[in-house]
């Protein structure tokens, strides 16, 4: 009886047996990878190529490394991406924006560099607007001031990705040795700022020679660490209508309170003005002979790990000095922004865009901490609330002005620092190094309009 009752269930199995072996290859045949209908989102990623990105180092705390995040996302993207390699050029920050220029010149440039702020050379056309690519969600959730950064004539220019800016770095054992309390809240006018300094630049061991200095920097293209005194009294570099305007009072008054520093309030290192940035950094965080020292956020996560190996020393932040404006300035490029260069083929230009989104998207947020940067999306704004330092400097991000859209601003920055750097070294008066560097503006200006 019991082999009867098996029959059923045996034939079943014989004729299941016999469909697949009939229709297997028909099946198979049919969703091979060359015949199967390909879903329409991939077939909008099917481009293979190399994708080129030039990009500027960003210091990760965690690991030393200046590349590294870029490299690990690069690392996911291709993994994900079988058949598109991203390859990465390291740019400098002092000489890229001159390998930019030469990229343009030869026709020879990347097809994504963080240039997407740079209103000069979307005036050169060789920028992709990524409107289309921009969800009405994705749009809502950057912050205004890092959209505004890269909206130009209507349109947008590239992706945000990080925001930073310069603040006040205080060696606090150097102010606890002299019994002095920084600013309150991190606010201090200029007069406040120049008496704290005072009393922090002393003799320590007592050979007629000063040791500690109230404050320190250094002056060199493509660095606003001191313009935050600059420009305290309201002073503007251009107006609305980009017309110059770094010659009035308010302009005089901004440069001799940073001359003032070192020829009449002796509270700067002796070769300030014609030290390097390294040779101002170490004085703060190697010598540690310096009590207040602008710098830009990245030091925190560099200072917080030395102390954390015994190497540093207490921290504080603090605005700059507060002025005429009646609010802490800070001047910057705050907003750093990857845009595209002109593609030819449609489908290289959304893989460019699809890496992009990749590389900022929700999970960047988690690195920005390491990158001791803030986020340019709001929902990003909590990664700091552990972080006292950090949340009281991203409050200041409010006050921080952005770098004037002058299509020759590069050439006009080296001429402006070289003419404050002559102020600060005695070899000219204030109104004498802003006259000449508006003459000298002016005249720039004239004859590339000329040609």
């Amino acid at each position: 009886m019991a082999k009867k009752k098996q029959r059923p269930f045996a034939l079943f199995l014989c004729l299941l047996l016999c469909g697949f072996i009939i229709l297997g290859p028909v099946y198979f045949m049919e969703y091979r990878p060359e015949n199967r209908q390909e879903d329409p989102m991939e077939k909008e990623i099917k481009w293979r190529g190399v994708i080129t990105l030039w990009d500027y180092p960003h210091l990760d705390v965690s690991n030393g490394s200046r590349y590294g995040w870029i490299v690990s996302k690069i690392k996911a993207f291709e993994k994900a991406n079988p058949g598109v390699y991203i390859e990465l050029k390291p740019m400098d920050s002092k000489t890229g924006p001159l390998e930019l220029e030469t990229a343009i010149q030869t026709g020879s440039l990347p097809d994504i560099a963080p240039v997407a702020t740079d209103f000069a050379m979307i005036d050169r056309g060789v920028l992709e607007p990524i409107d289309s690519y921009l969800t009405r969600e994705e749009e809502s959730d950057y912050k205004t001031q890092a959209l505004n950064a890269v909206r130009y004539n209507g349109k947008t220019w590239g992706f945000p990705s990080m925001m930073t800016t310069y603040t006040m770095l205080l060696n606090l054992d150097i102010f606890q040795e002299k019994g002095i309390d920084p600013p309150k809240d991190g606010n201090w006018t200029y007069e406040e700022f120049v008496e704290t300094a005072k009393a922090l630049t002393f003799d320590r061991d007592g050979n007629g020679k000063m040791d500690v200095y109230g404050f320190n920097s250094y002056i060199d293209l493509n660095n606003y660490n001191t313009w935050g005194i600059l420009l305290s009294d309201g002073a503007q570099i251009f107006d609305d209508s980009l017309i110059y305007r770094f010659n009035d009072d308010r302009a005089k008054s901004g440069l001799k309170k940073l001359v003032d520093l070192k020829q009449v309030h002796g509270v700067t290192v002796p070769n300030f003005g014609e030290n390097t940035e390294r040779e101002a950094w170490e004085s703060f965080y190697k010598e540690k002979q310096v009590a207040v020292y602008p710098v830009g956020t990245w030091a925190i996560n560099v200072m917080n790990s030395l102390r954390n190996q015994g190497l540093g020393f207490q921290i504080g932040v603090a605005n700059y000095p507060i002025g005429e404006k009646g609010v802490p300035i800070s001047l910057s490029n705050n907003v750093s922004a990857y845009g595209i260069f002109k593609q030819e083929d449609p489908k290289k230009l959304e893989m460019c865009v699809k890496f992009l989104k990749y590389v900022t998207d929700d999970e960047f947020k988690k690195d920005l901490a390491r990158l001791g940067v803030f986020p340019v999306k709001k929902s990003g704004e909590d990664i700091y609330q552990l972080d006292p330092l950090m949340a009281t400097v991203e409050k200041s991000l409010a006050y921080c002005e952005n770098l004037p859209t002058h299509p020759n601003w590069m050439t006009i920055d080296g001429i402006l620092q070289s003419q404050i750097r002559l102020a600060i070294l005695g070899n000219k008066t204030v109104e004498d190094a802003l006259r000449d560097a508006q003459l000298k503006i002016e005249t720039y200006n004239r004859i590339t309009l000329e040609h």
